[in-house]
């Protein structure tokens, strides 16, 4: 194998207004290597990465690929050239079928008749099913994550740069996703790997570069390190892990009473038949497969879809299931959507604008139906202060954050509502570890004051560290929630795989 650097960065620089993003990087990747670049978030790495896809220009500095000068004008040209990408933030037509948006990125010689069938054959070889003629809109986050992996792979690329592919990934299929990586490694493509999860960094990724403000400040062998010795180069001091202490909960503040609703497209999961109670004091977590009503769930419980009866959802005991999101924001309800740009935040609004998305009411920003600029804008500047939100000024648009920034700011936004009932999906998505810990110390306080917290998340690590409870969702139906103390991971992997459901059918 030839030992020319696939890849290789010198002196790269990138600057935004106020703050410079990337302050003359070094980076050489190897051929038939998996490396991994690290850093907390807003250190750099997304901004490096949009560098070597074209999807930015670099100020200053060089890039060279296999040898050869490289400085692509778009990320058209990086293809061409071999450079694949699968990013954090979904590059998706939601009106169009999956084959169409892979089509969309495809040269023309690629996107023929057969192309269905070959996005079966990689959907299978990475045992994440995708059927090529459903519409993206109707596709859940997890399963949208499939597309972008799969488009990625059909061009086959030389060099694939993953910005947190496992996000929204099962246990199982992070390992299919792996053996693939893998197998893609030793026939010689390399991978550049961004992920927080420093554990499957250690044991997928041969080399680490770590960012810190924009600067290289290390390189290392993942595997010869810990996952608290990763941690520290990445932050500069030692993470300290929240450890959640269980207390005894008060009265039930969100009831969930034989929840049925039918799916709104055929392409959905119908939920059946859910009950659920979660307490004052108390965090419960739901995990699941992706695509087993998930998304259904928090519809239903966040006033997006109405159920048929009132008391399917209580709040506080008065009944609020035929109530849409403002009536039950207005009684102390707060959500953190899963998809954080576009549902949880406007991207083209900036953060000033987009804490009106929620807080009109119970922050005081409107005033006899006038908006209150400078109020909003002084309940921007708390959240980004309590929650360590890497920006500039407020006045920066939502989109222009690196995802964990955006994630930290809208999760901001609700706690400080003071809200009785937080129900958040994937709370900690794509932010690093500090700022996962940061979280959880959130949550855990916000519910130490009174309020009901229910998690939907796709990390059994994090609902299984967090949570008071812990129930799973399979094809639409919930387990009978259990001390998240007393459940093991085999157990978590048994009814995941739908042995709820199956118990379900026995008793009906």
């Amino acid at each position: 194998m030839t030992t020319t650097p696939l890849l290789q960065l010198d002196s790269l620089t990138r600057s935004f207004p106020g703050i410079v993003a990337n302050n003359r990087i070094d980076l050489t990747v190897g051929p038939g290597t998996i490396h991994a670049l690290l850093g907390e978030n807003g250190a750099g790495k997304s901004t490096l990465v949009k560098m070597i896809y074209g999807a930015l220009r670099p100020d200053s500095g060089r890039m060279r690929f296999d040898g050869r000068p490289y400085a692509p004008a778009n990320p058209a040209a990086a293809r061409a050239t071999g450079v694949g990408m699968v990013f954090q933030h979904f590059s998706l037509f939601e009106a169009m079928t999956v084959a169409e948006n892979i089509a969309v990125a495809l040269p023309a010689d690629l996107a023929g008749s057969d192309l269905p069938d070959r996005i079966r054959d990689v959907s299978a070889s990475y045992g994440l099913v995708l059927d090529p003629f459903s519409r993206v809109d109707q596709l859940s986050v997890g399963e949208r994550q499939r597309v972008e992996i799969v488009r990625c792979l059909l061009q086959s690329p030389r060099l694939i740069i993953m910005d947190e592919p496992t996000s929204v990934l099962t246990p199982g299929e992070v390992g299919r996703l792996f053996t693939v990586l893998r197998k893609l490694r030793d026939e010689g493509r390399s991978i550049l790997y961004i992920s927080h999860k420093l554990r499957e960094i250690r044991n997928l990724c041969s080399h680490a570069t770590i960012l810190r403000r924009g600067r290289v400040v290390g390189t290392c062998d993942p595997g010869a390190e810990t996952p608290e010795s990763l941690a520290e180069m990445m932050i500069g001091n030692a993470v300290r892990r929240h450890i959640r202490k269980v207390q005894e909960p008060g009265a039930v503040r969100l009831s969930i009473d034989h929840l049925t609703l039918p799916a709104a497209t055929e392409f959905g999961v119908d939920l059946k038949d859910i009950s659920l109670d979660v307490r004052a004091g108390e965090i419960i977590g739901i995990a699941g497969v992706a695509g087993n009503g998930q998304d259904e769930l928090m519809a239903a419980l966040i006033g997006e879809r109405r159920s048929a009866t009132p008391d399917a959802v209580s709040l506080d005991g008065a009944p609020v299931g035929t109530l849409g999101p403002t009536r039950r924001r207005a009684m102390g309800m707060a959500f953190v959507p899963e998809e954080r740009l576009g549902h949880g935040a406007a991207a083209a609004m900036s953060l000033t604008e987009n804490t009106l998305i929620s807080a009109r009411g119970r922050r005081n920003l409107e005033r006899r139906g006038v908006l209150d600029f400078g109020a909003a804008k002084r309940f921007a500047a708390e959240i980004v202060s309590a929650f360590n939100v890497a920006t500039t000024a407020v006045t920066r648009q939502a989109g222009s954050l690196s995802g964990g920034n955006l994630q930290k700011f809208v999760i901001g936004r609700e706690i400080l509502q003071g809200p009785t009932v937080l129900i958040a999906a994937q709370p900690t998505w794509g932010v690093d570890a500090k700022s996962a810990a940061e979280i959880h110390t959130a949550l855990d306080q916000l519910a130490r004051a009174g309020a009901a917290i229910l998690i939907i998340s796709q990390d059994l690590d994090e609902l299984l560290s967090i949570c008071d409870r812990f129930a799973v969702l399979a094809g639409g139906t919930l387990s009978a929630p259990r001390a998240s103390a007393d459940v093991t991971v085999a157990e978590i992997g048994i009814l995941m795989g739908g042995a709820a459901r199956e118990q379900q059918d026995d008793a009906a």
